[in-house]
């Protein structure tokens, strides 16, 4: 597809997983890039085949108020620290609705803009402070637009700065009226330590302007506030709904049978959670999930890191004899009479010259 497109959300879950993020980051149980961008069917083309929502930006104002500046006017003075972009990025990478915001830029400018948006959107899912460092260039240059501070947002949230992020998603929904990012604002709550904050604005009127996909993505940022918050049973019967209980599969499916795998498992459910665990797998065609490996650690599975070789050293067992290692001493032994054979043939062998010689 087009790519940076905004009905190419990513999961913003965290509940996948249901527990606290275990490092900055809070991309282990959501999707991590808010737009795809590149022809072809590359990692950044597969939002939908993620489950990520998609929801729709619904116009509005794009213009700009005064509060949305950036706050730091010395920042503004300094001068841009530009990154490296492939002389291949063009910016026509871009989805003809990003484009068409950076129209109110000159077009030098606007195709400058437009190169580090592409540069944001390859690297989020592989190298997010990258990432993050494009769509700081990006967001000094054109921070009027409300696509550059949407992408800022993610950048940010990628790298786990949700203060950060949940300003720039602040500015970009004030810019366009927006509802679509209300369930990673939400998220970026729970990042900051505020689950109850997430849990009130999963009950908001804003809720009812989503798309069915953010509907359920707003369902999974629910369902790990109350987790977060201890509440591990609500968490369950907060992700039971008719989109679970279908049998056709959506985009969302896989995430939402998986984090209702979790949400059993945490409870000490456990046939339930493979069962689930099981459906999940069955749903998950992108390989959106590590569902596999979740049934396999319930069926007493242990796997090995193939790229550590020192973890197959510190648990191989010494050799022992009888288990197919030779002992040293019969390895000694064995030279010492291999030896002395060749020695007595080596006999044998001058005594039978000197006979026919004679």
């Amino acid at each position: 597809r087009g790519g940076f497109r905004r009905d190419d959300r990513p999961s913003y879950r965290r509940d996948d997983r249901g527990e606290r993020p275990r490092g900055p980051r809070r991309d282990d149980d959501r999707g991590r890039r808010p737009y795809g961008q590149g022809g072809g069917r590359g990692r950044d083309d597969r939002r939908d085949d993620r489950g990520g929502y998609r929801g729709r930006r619904e116009g509005g104002d794009t213009g700009y108020r005064r509060e949305e500046r950036p706050r730091d006017r010395n920042q503004d003075r300094e001068p841009i620290r530009r990154l490296p972009i492939p002389e291949d990025v063009t910016g026509q990478e871009l989805d003809k609705d990003v484009r068409q915001e950076l129209m109110s830029l000159p077009k030098t400018l606007a195709d400058d803009v437009a190169r580090n948006l592409v540069m944001v959107a390859k690297l989020l899912d592989e190298d997010a402070e990258q990432a993050y460092g494009y769509a700081r260039v990006a967001l000094r240059l054109a921070s009027r637009v409300a696509a550059v501070r949407e992408a800022a947002g993610f950048a940010a949230y990628g790298v786990g700065k949700y203060a950060e992020a949940l300003a720039e998603f602040r500015a970009a929904r004030r810019m366009t009226g927006a509802s679509h990012l209300w369930p990673v604002m939400a998220d970026c709550e729970r990042g900051l330590g505020r689950p109850e904050k997430a849990l009130a604005m999963a009950g908001e009127p804003e809720v009812q302007k989503l798309d069915k996909a953010g509907q359920v993505e707003m369902r999974l940022v629910a369902a790990g506030a109350r987790r977060d918050m201890g509440q591990a049973e609500a968490a369950v019967v907060t992700l039971q709904s008719p989109e679970l209980a279908s049998n056709s599969v959506q985009p969302w499916t896989a995430r939402l049978r998986y984090a209702y795998a979790d949400a059993l498992l945490a409870v000490d459910r456990e046939e339930e959670a493979r069962e689930w665990f099981a459906r999940a797998l069955e749903a998950d065609q992108g390989g959106m999930t590590d569902a596999s490996d979740r049934l396999a650690q319930l069926d007493g599975v242990e796997f090995l890191d193939a790229l550590d070789p020192e973890a197959d050293l510190e648990d191989a067992p010494e050799p022992e004899e009888g288990n197919g290692e030779v002992p040293t001493e019969a390895v000694e032994a064995g030279r010492e009479d291999r030896g002395d054979r060749e020695s007595g043939d080596g006999s044998r062998d001058r005594d039978q010259g000197a006979e026919e010689e004679r």
